[in-house]
Formats: C-alpha cells, sequence, structure tokens
C-alpha cells in the first residue's frame, strides 16, 4: 500500500465544511527547520501515552524505532523518486540509536532527513523542468513503473534521472490522451511540478514534526494518528461549522487526494458520480472556472479549494477507481449543500412484483448511517431523531402494508452511532447482549438491547458490502449471531477498533504551549459469539460473486492493522437456526443467469486490476487501445444489462444529459442486489408454506 506523504486519518470531513479564508503561508528557510523544546515534549508525552493506554501495547525497542525510520522515509519518498541509496544509508547510521533519542524527545535526524529531502526534491523538480522543454517519443515501446514502493533506491542520480524521464513522460501522456494541447500540458505540469516544491517549502517545524510522528504512529497501528497544534485547531473550527460542501471524506495517497468515502445525502453521493478510491485530480470553481491541477498538493490545500458556500458550484476532474492509473479523466460538476440529518435518515421502500414471480411484498430499508440528533437529545427534546426511531416508524408502516418480509440495505454505511446500533438491534431481537468492547487493560464491557419486546419478527435479510462498516458490522453480527436473519453481500469492511481523542496538554504540568491532540485507539469490538469484527469483518452466508475480487480492501488492505482474535462468548440466546445451503444453490443460479450481476463483477474485477496495477504502457498508440478495450467491456456489459430492463443507456460523459434517464439508469443498478436478496427472503417464505425444512426464518 502506497504511504501517505501527511496522514491526517480523521480526514476527515474538512472536505465537507466552508471555512474562512487563511493566509497565504510563506516558504520556510532551511535553517528553521530544527526541533524546538515543544516538539521535545510532545514527543516524550506522545511515546509514554502510546506506551500506557494503546490498546496494541508498544515497546520503543530498536527493532521498532527501525520500522519507524522506515515508514517516515516511505512518507516523505513513498515511490523512491528523491533520495539515493547513499542518503538512506546516512540516515540509518544516524538513527542507530533512534529508540533511546525518541524516549528523550530528541529529533535532530528526523528534521535532518527532511532537509536533505528538501533538497532532493529542490533537484528533482528542476530536472523535471527541463525535460518539459524537449519532445517525447510516444511511439517508443516502454513502460513506466508508477507503483515504485518496492523497488531499492537509486544508487546514482542518472538512475533517478531515468526514472524521472518516464515519470515526466507518463503526466504528459496521461493529459495528452485526455485530449489536452501540448502547450497546455506543458503549462500545467510546470505548475504542478513548481507547486510541489512551492508546498514542501511551506512545511514548518510543526509540519516536519507531525509527518515524523505520523510515521510512529502508524507504525503502531493505522488509526492512530497525532494532529499539531495548526491542525487541531482547523480541525476544532471545521468541527463547528456547518456541515457545507461536497459530502465526501478525504485522505492523501502520496501524490494524490482521494476520496476516502461519501457522505450520505451529501451532492458527491447523490451524483452517482464520485466513489471511493476515485483521485481528485483539478479543481475549478463555478461553471466557467479554469480547473487548476492539484496533483501533488497536501490534503489541507486541496480541501480548501473544494470548500465553499451552500449553493455555488464546484468542478472536480477525477480519475475513476476503475479507470487505473491508465485510464481517462471525468468532470464532474457538484453544487454544494449544506448536510443535514434528514439527508441520512432511513428510508424505505416496497418491492410488490419480483421477477421470478413469486408476488410477494418485501419491504425495503435503506440505512445511510447510524444518526442521533444529540444536540436535540441533550435539550430534552422528547422526539428527537435517530435511525431507531425512525427505522420503527418505518417497520410498524410495512406491517400496515402487509410486508412478507424486510431487507435492510447497509450498503456504503460507514457506521455512526454505537448506542444506535445497539438499540437497532433490540428492534428485531428480544433482551440481550448486543456487542462486547475490550480496552487496553482487557477490561471487558458488554453493550446490551435493555429494551423488551420485538418490533419486527417476520424474516429478515440485512445486505451489505465492502463499505459497511463499524456500526454497520456491529449490528450485522448480531443478526447473525442471534440467528435472526441472512447476511448477504460481501465480507465487510473490517473496523473493529474504538478510538478516543486525547489533549496532550493534560499530560504535562504547568505552562510548556500546546502540544497537539493524539487519536488513540484504545478498544476492540467483539462479537457476542466471541469473535472481533476486526480485520475480517462479517462474512456473508450468502455471497454475491463480487466478492470472489476483493483481495486487499478495508482494514484488511491497511499496514499494521490490529489482527482478528476472540475472546469469551457473551451470555445470550439464539432467536432462531438458520440454514440456508438450498437458499444459496437457488441464489447461485439465478445470479449465474443475472446480466446486472454479470455487469457488477465485472466492474469488481476492473477495480481489483486497478488496484494490483503497478505499470503502464508510454506507447501511446496501445495505451489508447487498453483503454478502449476496458471501457468497453465494462460498457457493453452496462447497455446490455440496461436494455434487458427496457432502460436507454445513457453516456454520463456527454455534453448534455437527460438526468430523469440517468436516474433511472442508477437506481436501476443499485436495485440488482436489492431485488436478489429479496427473492431469496421469498425462497425461504415459500419453503416454511409447503412445508420444507426451515431456512432463513427464525424458529
Amino acid at each position: 500500500m502506497r504511504q501517505r506523504l501527511y496522514h491526517i486519518q480523521l480526514a476527515i470531513l474538512l472536505a465537507l465544511v466552508a471555512a474562512t479564508a487563511l493566509a497565504k503561508p510563506q516558504p520556510v528557510p532551511l535553517s528553521e527547520l530544527f526541533p524546538s523544546p515543544g516538539h521535545a515534549k510532545a514527543a516524550i508525552v506522545i511515546n509514554k501515552v502510546l506506551e500506557r493506554y494503546h490498546y496494541r501495547k508498544v515497546v520503543l525497542d530498536r527493532s521498532f524505532a527501525n520500522g519507524v525510520l522506515e515508514k517516515y522515509l516511505k512518507a516523505l519518498d513513498p515511490n523512491q523518486a528523491f533520495f539515493l541509496a547513499r542518503d538512506v544509508a546516512r540516515f540509518k547510521s544516524g538513527a542507530r540509536n533512534l529508540d533511546e533519542n525518541m524516549r528523550r524527545g530528541e529529533l535532530d535526524i528526523t528534521f535532518d532527513i527532511f532537509r536533505v529531502y528538501r533538497m532532493r526534491l529542490d533537484e528533482r523538480v528542476a530536472h523535471a523542468l527541463k525535460l518539459l522543454e524537449r519532445p517525447f517519443d510516444f511511439g517508443k515501446p516502454e513502460t513506466f513503473t508508477f507503483d515504485a514502493s518496492e523497488t531499492d533506491w537509486a544508487q546514482h542520480p542518472e538512475e533517478l534521472d531515468e526514472r524521472w524521464r518516464k515519470r515526466v513522460k507518463n503526466d504528459f501522456l496521461t493529459l495528452r490522451l485526455a485530449d489536452k494541447p501540448d502547450e497546455d500540458i506543458r503549462d500545467r505540469l510546470r505548475k504542478r511540478y513548481e507547486g510541489l516544491a512551492r508546498r514542501i517549502h511551506q512545511f514548518d517545524g510543526d509540519d516536519v514534526f507531525q509527518t515524523f510522528m505520523n510515521a510512529y504512529t502508524e507504525s503502531v497501528e493505522p488509526h492512530t494518528s497525532y494532529m499539531s497544534p495548526s491542525t487541531s485547531k482547523n480541525f476544532d473550527i471545521s468541527m463547528k461549522l456547518s456541515l457545507e460542501g461536497i459530502g465526501a471524506v478525504l485522505r492523501a495517497d502520496s501524490e494524490y487526494t482521494v476520496v476516502q468515502s461519501t457522505v450520505p445525502g451529501g451532492p458527491a453521493r447523490e451524483s452517482g458520480q464520485i466513489h471511493a478510491g476515485d483521485q481528485i485530480l483539478s479543481v475549478a470553481q463555478g461553471l466557467n472556472g479554469i480547473m487548476e491541477d492539484v496533483v501533488g498538493w497536501s490534503l489541507e490545500d486541496v480541501v480548501e479549494k473544494i470548500r465553499g458556500p451552500k449553493g455555488s458550484v464546484v468542478r472536480l476532474q477525477i480519475l475513476p477507481k476503475t479507470a487505473g492509473s491508465t485510464g481517462p479523466a471525468r468532470e464532474v460538476s457538484l453544487v454544494r449543500n449544506e448536510i443535514k440529518l434528514e439527508d441520512q435518515a432511513a428510508k424505505s421502500y416496497v418491492l410488490d412484483d419480483l421477477e421470478n414471480g413469486l408476488g410477494m411484498r418485501i419491504g425495503v430499508l435503506e440505512i445511510p448511517a447510524f444518526y442521533r440528533d444529540f444536540d436535540a437529545e441533550g435539550a430534552g427534546t422528547a422526539d428527537f431523531r435517530s435511525t431507531t426511531r425512525d427505522v420503527h416508524k418505518l417497520l410498524n408502516d410495512f406491517v400496515m402494508r402487509g410486508v412478507e418480509g424486510v431487507v435492510i440495505d447497509l450498503r456504503g454505511n460507514g457506521g455512526g452511532s454505537l448506542a444506535e446500533a445497539t438499540s437497532l438491534t433490540g428492534l428485531f431481537i428480544d433482551l440481550g447482549p448486543i456487542v462486547q468492547v475490550k480496552d487496553a487493560f482487557g477490561k471487558v464491557e458488554v453493550e446490551a438491547d435493555a429494551d423488551p419486546g420485538v418490533a419486527y419478527t417476520g424474516p429478515l435479510a440485512v445486505l451489505v458490502d465492502r463499505e459497511s462498516a463499524s456500526a454497520s458490522e456491529i449490528f450485522a453480527a448480531a443478526i447473525q449471531d442471534y440467528g435472526r436473519g441472512l447476511i448477504i453481500g460481501e465480507p465487510t469492511f473490517g473496523k473493529g477498533t474504538v478510538q478516543t481523542l486525547i489533549d496532550l496538554n493534560r499530560y504535562v504540568p504547568g505552562d510548556h504551549g500546546d502540544l497537539g491532540r493524539l487519536r488513540l485507539t484504545m478498544a476492540e469490538f467483539f462479537r457476542i459469539s466471541g469473535g472481533s469484527t476486526q480485520l475480517r469483518g462479517v462474512e456473508p452466508d450468502i455471497r454475491f460473486p463480487s466478492a470472489s475480487y476483493m483481495t486487499e480492501h478495508g482494514e484488511r488492505s491497511l499496514d499494521n492493522a490490529l489482527p482478528w482474535t476472540s475472546i469469551d462468548p457473551a451470555n445470550f440466546k439464539k432467536a432462531g437456526t438458520l440454514s440456508f445451503d438450498h437458499l444459496d444453490a437457488k441464489s447461485s443460479e439465478r445470479v449465474s443467469k443475472s446480466l446486472g450481476f454479470k455487469m457488477l463483477t465485472k466492474r469488481s474485477k476492473l477495480m481489483r486490476d486497478a488496484e494490483e496495477q503497478k505499470q503502464v504502457s508510454l506507447h501511446e498508440r496501445d495505451r489508447r487501445a487498453q483503454e478502449q478495450q476496458r471501457d468497453r467491456k465494462f460498457k457493453d456489459e452496462q447497455d446490455r444489462f440496461l436494455r434487458s430492463k427496457g432502460i436507454t443507456p445513457v453516456d454520463e460523459d456527454a455534453d448534455q444529459i437527460d438526468e430523469d434517464a440517468l436516474e433511472a439508469q442508477r437506481k436501476a443498478i443499485a436495485r440488482i442486489e436489492i431485488e436478489e436478496a429479496a427473492r431469496i427472503i421469498a425462497d425461504g417464505i415459500q419453503m416454511q408454506r409447503g412445508d420444507s425444512p426451515r431456512a432463513a426464518m427464525r424458529d
């Protein structure tokens, strides 16, 4: 996995919020890039807090410190594009006692490394600008390794020159494939490379310290991170402002800004054109603003461009995840909007006519997030909004409408309130434990449903995918452990850890200045059956074929993720016994003939192939042919499915788009898995009616 240059794992809804303009940062002289007494104090405190309170026991010994150094070098230079082998050898020699230095707060070597990094970056940028003055031969059969994270450090400057020749040539070709004129490409790349140097020159001591300390925290576990005083201040400001923006959580990945997730009800998700894993290449303001290349920018700078007031337009040039690094970019226009609680609220609809002819009424509950209006609750409002309350009303409506089964759609649900995951489970079971929480000291607490009674007792299925995380996994795991319903879809994300935000100043008495904050992993979720949701996630009872192309995804893709483990099961009584082999067989037979699932499986395979790709061709004709072949394969599958549904396919890249037709297209695709989940429930109901062995139903 490519390392992040400037990691703020919280990410952190900064792309959602409006903010006041900040003063233009100025270049920082090399002579000022040295550790301060505050950095020394913060380093000592961070080490003590990690060793004492982190869920994973941290031992800062020489072996661990060596790993931190490697992580730091990768954070600065993830593709071995700047440092030479002799630089790295000198760094390692100077860091022989890094463990002891870190304990004492001595950080001179880390700042020395950054100063060399900045000088090497200046050398590379100067070389790249010279390369732009020369013509490129795009008829030459050669390749560029864009993910060089596993290659060796270059031995000589000439070796780096060659790597950069191919890098610049690839950057040039990528824009050429987007039909940009050569002179415009040169101007754009010149600004990109100069901008990279300018932003690194703006790193001050706090930025350097934060980068190194996040290399330290990421060596412990991926969800632990450090925020400098300035980052903490910006975070506080962003959390207090209304959620106005595009509704996307962003993260930095090497030189790219990547969409980590989209927020329910936000413009990004509502557009249907932005998905997790997409890269943001350029940003423009308004309908006619000039696209500004943001490759190589810091996360904060990109976020600053995307922020804006409600009602304003922002245009993004994105590289879809399915396109890989060789694919064409796409421009998306979004109207910034305030994201309200109602936009994330649970919704329902009824499937009356299934294609298998059973004619049953199956209710579908879409739950995009586990929400709770804590402000209204704190103010004493009796009817405050929450997931559980909204779902309870929708279930009552289902009963009135005579539905015979319910599907809960948790696809893309990244979690939310633990209290809501617990109380929502209580709508489907009687009293009992829901999830176990084990802290860093080994203490286990059980979150339980204390509300007697069941809101819905009928057939139930829960649809999940690779983006269903955290609270979604707690709910799905409890439903599965109780035998209350079927889990259908893909293995879930696998985030089973709990984080808290710690103010480091509370650990140092006296007036010492602001030391910043630490986001600390301090507990882990465990199922009532004893196993964790960490890493493995929740394994569906019935898998959809797209799951076969899941490799390194979610928690499984993160370095140093906590392993799966187990504790003693809680004391609970199963609500039913499920037998689903027959249902799985019938579903597999349908799915194998489904044009919709064939399309979804193709998309999943393309995404996997894009993730695994490390090289691209620098031959223009071959590159264009590869793009066209890939795009044609997927589009042919999608068009075939849509026409089978009586829908005329919409070209999403066209200048003029029929929005109603596009919405119908997206709805049809979104319903593929839902309708199959409903058929599975219908199969189970029919088996019961025919006195067949009980399957997928409650006893």
